[in-house]
């Protein structure tokens, strides 16, 4: 092979992801500002950090703002707050739980999941706590870079339909996720 022979297969091996990269990442962003809303029995809502004095992070703040938003219009019953023990040491469910409380929102329509420690965990966990309350229809709550990667999760445990809403919020941080968010799909993908 000559050297014009290699650079041009070199050329196409680069385009060729690169394109794909772009073109799926389109599909993320597009698909996490587009809001799919209905009535549902049940919203999750995804934990984030919580900071150093046991508040929500700005991030975590506009998720459960979105859930309280939609409460109040009435699109679900129930709120289930998913989340860990950050290495913060405040479990998420918890601080997500004390926040909506205080903005208002009922305990008792507040469910706690602590151990959502990633999006197929909370898939995982909502399922069987939907079992228990025998509802079936459920809508996530995260930020837009994060919407297509949580439906994928629902949907491989078996969820019909999953509805979608999108935290208010942008920061520079996101370009960071959005780029994070390309190989966690496929992660999930074969799971």
């Amino acid at each position: 092979m000559n050297i014009q022979v290699l650079k041009k297969v070199g050329f196409i091996l680069f385009v060729i992801p690169l394109l794909w990269f772009i073109i799926h990442t389109t599909i993320i962003v597009t698909d996490g500002l587009n809001d799919e809303l209905a009535g549902v029995d049940i919203a999750v809502v995804l934990g984030n950090k919580v900071e150093l004095d046991g508040q929500p992070s700005n991030r975590l703040k506009a998720r459960l703002d979105k859930s309280i938003e939609l409460y109040e219009e009435g699109f679900f019953k129930y709120i289930l707050v998913s989340g860990g023990i950050g290495k913060e040491g405040f479990d998420e469910a918890k601080v997500m739980k004390e926040y909506l409380v205080n903005k208002g929102i009922p305990s008792e329509i507040i469910i706690e999941d602590n151990n959502g420690y990633n999006s197929f965990m909370t898939a995982e966990n909502t399922k069987a706590i939907m079992k228990e309350l025998k509802i079936e229809s459920v809508m996530v709550i995260s930020q837009y870079f994060h919407i297509t990667r949580t439906k994928l999760a629902f949907s491989k445990l078996g969820f019909k339909n999953v509805y979608a809403a999108h935290a208010e919020i942008f920061e520079y941080r996101d370009f960071y996720s959005i780029i994070r968010e390309f190989p966690a799909y496929y992660k999930y993908i074969f799971k």
